[in-house]
């Protein structure tokens, strides 16, 4: 997992496709890499590697405050009740401090969820701990 991510932040940067990363480090365009491997995995409902990428305490936020813990959240999205069609991210910035990171920035992202379709741009933060496998996103 930690090569594909590396290999993922290495790809697309050379295409040009991501805003704001010309400047990083490796350890922080793999956070950066990792952010978006979530982002593509809620897409595509692709639970596998959500579950891979999650510490297994981590809890989610909505933009309502609504807390789930990630069993409930993935379960959401493999039943429809969350539906993510795609995203983009502005003006991302990580901090990495030995093994801990903090990805932040304003993304935009086309869903239906609970019922309810649109276009919302939100502030998110999400932390980050580097493990033997990589790193992986944390509370």
């Amino acid at each position: 997992m930690k090569r594909f991510i590396a290999f993922l932040a290495a790809v697309m940067i050379l295409c040009g496709c991501r805003e704001g990363t010309e400047e990083m480090t490796q350890d922080e365009k793999e956070v950066y890499a990792l952010f978006e491997t979530m982002q593509k995995a809620m897409v595509e409902k692709d639970l596998d590697t959500l579950y891979a990428i999650v510490t297994e305490d981590k809890t989610f936020t909505h933009m309502s405050g609504k807390k789930q813990t990630k069993e409930e959240f993935f379960g959401e999205i493999a039943d429809g009740t969350l539906n993510y069609y795609g995203y983009h991210i502005h003006d991302p910035r990580v901090t990495v401090t030995g093994d801990h990171a903090t990805f932040s920035a304003v993304v935009t992202l086309d869903a239906k969820v609970y019922g309810m379709k649109g276009s919302w741009t939100l502030a998110t933060r999400q932390n980050f701990i580097r493990t033997e496998d990589g790193w992986k996103i944390c509370n």
